[in-house]
């Protein structure tokens, strides 16, 4: 996934289908710089990492 479309999904009113090494998440914010993302599982929203961007898919 790229920048800009994190920032799009970030800006979603509507929850829009991401997921990370198979599980759905959550995207906090976006490290432009770094092309870093800081989520969270739905499953288990306390646990919060942070995850280059390319490793994230749309489903």
């Amino acid at each position: 996934m790229n920048t800009q479309r994190a920032q799009e999904i970030i800006a979603s009113p509507t929850m829009i289908n991401v997921t990370y090494q198979g599980a759905q998440i959550y995207i906090q914010n976006v490290d432009e710089h770094t092309e870093m993302a800081r989520i969270y599982t739905l499953d288990e929203p306390e646990k919060e990492c942070t995850v280059p961007l390319h490793s994230l898919s749309e489903q």
